[in-house]
């Protein structure tokens, strides 16, 4: 039953993207991971209550919640370059780079924390780097023109270099912390900061402007993710982590697959390739 829940977890997450892509056409970047991200929080706050880790919230250390503090800010930065990048970009370009998170984060856990690379990680990031240079091909025609002159690959690189952050950070602000609700606090951060943007960017009155449709999507892209958080969960519960982790990072496979299903977006030759060395490359990376 557990494998079924380790699929679930990467269909989940595969289709966050898509969902947001659908919400975010008319609406304002900024303004939908505000959105989004209340329904986050109430995931990420059901999985403390789940795991009953909510007793532990008046022993953080100070230290340690400085750090989650700092990870949640950039996370928060993270999503907030990433929706901007699917708001300028094609799906199945963004999150290939988004994914190459990876590469930076194993670099940093290296000369910041001191964790060696081994041969299996060292062939993974090279066949995860040769991928991604891949499928991020500039794209023929004029949506992918726009999107190169709107600078959606800057979001996208920022996304990924934010999310490496969190990862460094998040390591050393989890120590003693259980996990879902370092992920909880985290959460309230970045919803913080996404509010603050949008009162600071005077986006606020958009709020009220967002078509219905789009508000209908943004909320199931959070109740996508909540859901992708439950099922992984509870995969990791009952299953092997060894076979759960590789499983829920083949999430690219379902965005890919879903971008050309309702995006109408294109995978030429090429990103093919691209994509079977991004899928070979993290499987190598956890043997």
């Amino acid at each position: 039953m557990w494998i079924a829940f380790a699929f679930g977890a990467a269909f989940f997450a595969g289709i966050t993207s898509i969902l947001a892509k659908c919400g975010i056409r008319k609406t304002d970047s900024t303004v939908a991971t505000a959105i989004r991200t209340i329904v986050v929080l109430f995931f990420s706050w059901l999985m403390v209550f789940v795991v009953g880790s909510q007793r532990q919230i008046g022993g953080i250390e100070g230290r340690t919640l400085f750090f989650l503090i700092l990870s949640g800010a950039a996370t928060g930065g993270s999503w907030l370059c990433y929706f901007k990048a699917l708001q300028l970009g094609d799906v199945n370009k963004v999150v290939p780079i988004d994914k190459s998170s990876v590469i930076l984060t194993i670099l940093l856990a290296f000369l910041l924390l001191g964790e060696p690379i081994g041969p299996f990680q060292a062939v993974g990031v090279v066949l995860i780097g040769a991928g991604t240079f891949l499928m991020i091909e500039k794209k023929m025609g004029s949506t992918g023109a726009s999107a190169q002159g709107k600078g959606w690959m800057l979001y996208a690189f920022g996304s990924a270099g934010f999310a490496s952050l969190t990862a460094i950070l998040g390591k050393v602000g989890i120590e003693g912390v259980e996990s879902n609700l370092g992920t909880a606090i985290r959460t309230v951060v970045v919803l913080v900061m996404a509010w603050m943007m949008v009162l600071v960017t005077g986006k606020a009155g958009q709020v009220r402007e967002i078509p219905r449709r789009e508000l209908a999507f943004l909320c199931l892209s959070g109740l996508a993710t909540g859901a992708s958080w439950l099922c992984y969960y509870r995969a990791l519960q009952d299953g092997l982590a060894s076979v759960v982790v590789p499983i829920d990072k083949l999430s690219i496979l379902v965005t890919v697959v879903f971008s050309w299903l309702v995006l109408h977006e294109k995978l030429t030759i090429r990103s093919g390739w691209g994509l079977a060395l991004i899928v070979a490359g993290t499987l190598v990376m956890l043997l």
